[in-house]
């Protein structure tokens, strides 16, 4: 059970930190691309991956913690669902381009911060 409530806790504080990266970019850089949904999406792929790969080559990082970063945090942090609706509206907006490059750009960046963070994690694990 304590497991399961930590989880809820770091969700929960992911949550809020993707709405203050929401807030931010819209204020910082416009509301006509989703960077707010990018950034959270590109840095929720390349800490997964970074946190798996410590955790499953070490005693790094407890399998509680590993599950209450990734699952919960990163889970609270990370969100295709508003990836995939503001997208959809893009293009229901006529915004095709613009959906092209939302789409490209986060499938692009968030594929290359997972690789990084595997190859930064296992650099940092092995000396």
């Amino acid at each position: 059970m304590a497991r399961f409530l930590w989880i809820c806790m770091a969700g929960a504080l992911g949550t809020g930190t993707r709405y203050l990266v929401a807030q931010w970019a819209s204020r910082a850089l416009g509301t006509s691309f989703p960077y707010g949904t990018l950034f959270v999406n590109v840095a929720g792929c390349f800490l997964i991956a970074a946190i798996m790969q410590v955790a499953l080559t070490t005693s790094l990082v407890s399998p509680t913690l590993r599950l209450v970063l990734t699952t919960g945090f990163m889970g609270g942090l990370t969100t295709y669902s508003s990836f995939n609706y503001e997208t959809t509206r893009l293009m229901q907006e006529g915004a095709w381009r613009t959906a092209a490059v939302n789409y490209a750009t986060t499938t692009a960046a968030c594929f290359a911060a997972g690789l990084l963070g595997f190859v930064l994690a296992r650099r940092l694990v092995s000396g």
